[in-house]
């Protein structure tokens, strides 16, 4: 199973970023996203940026990943 998850893009790199989530940075590509721009939020799955969220989406869904994990614990 693999699993996509939201970053915050820190840098662009023309079609590299620098995406960020819970501390942990991560480098990835965004070729199938246009314009992106640091403070944009994106779902990457795979080391690819496959859409593009509000700041909202992507809380929920960070939220979801941490109640997920939290379960397990």
């Amino acid at each position: 199973m693999c699993l996509a998850v939201p970053l915050k893009i820190l840098s662009v790199d023309g079609r590299q970023a620098v995406g960020e989530a819970g501390g942990l940075t991560q480098k990835l590509r965004v070729d199938f996203i246009p314009d992106i721009r640091p403070g944009d939020y994106v779902m990457v799955h795979a080391g690819f940026a496959i859409e593009k969220l509000t700041e909202q989406q992507a809380k929920e869904n960070l939220a979801c990943i941490q109640e997920a994990v939290d379960a397990l614990e």
